[in-house]
């Protein structure tokens, strides 16, 4: 009995300086990284870890979508400028037609990019106020020993 008490008492104990892990968002060339505790995340795992938070995930879905379109747009545009670059690095006629289309949909995937910055920072900190909210650290439970006619006790209240 002493025993189940007292493992009941530690995990209570351990249980109060647990603290969810935040994620965070890093300024790197060409866009963000995204980490928690220490480890890259992509944005599939962003989507997971933000499944239990309604207002997080509507964000960070529309941020992933953003991110696609995104890449679609810019992968398409850069492939149609380096096409006519490469014909006439090559020796050839370079069809420059084709590169004007490509820096259009660069500059088309832009905005989108910006979007998914836009939406996932708004996911990032609803998802971590949240945990500071509704973190168990803000348990702060009072213990007491208490000695009377009964025997010796430990006391927590809360």
């Amino acid at each position: 009995m002493k025993k189940t008490i007292l493992t009941l008492i530690f995990g209570i104990l351990a249980l109060t300086f647990c603290n969810a892990q935040q994620i965070e968002m890093k300024k790197v060339f060409g866009g963000y990284k995204y980490f928690q505790n220490g480890t890259q995340m992509q944005m599939k795992d962003l989507v997971k870890i933000m499944e239990s938070n309604k207002q997080a995930y509507d964000f960070i879905k529309k941020a992933q979508s953003n991110n696609t379109m995104a890449f679609f747009f810019g992968c398409a545009g850069g492939y149609l400028v380096g096409r006519p670059i490469g014909t006439a690095m090559g020796g050839g006629e370079p069809n420059w037609t084709l590169a004007g289309i490509g820096a259009g949909l660069i500059a088309i995937s832009i905005p989108f990019s910006s979007g998914a910055n836009k939406n996932t920072k708004q996911a990032m900190e609803l998802y971590n106020s949240s945990l500071n909210s509704t973190s168990l650290y803000e348990f702060k439970p009072e213990y007491k020993f208490l000695a009377n006619a009964n025997g010796i006790g430990l006391s927590m209240n809360f």
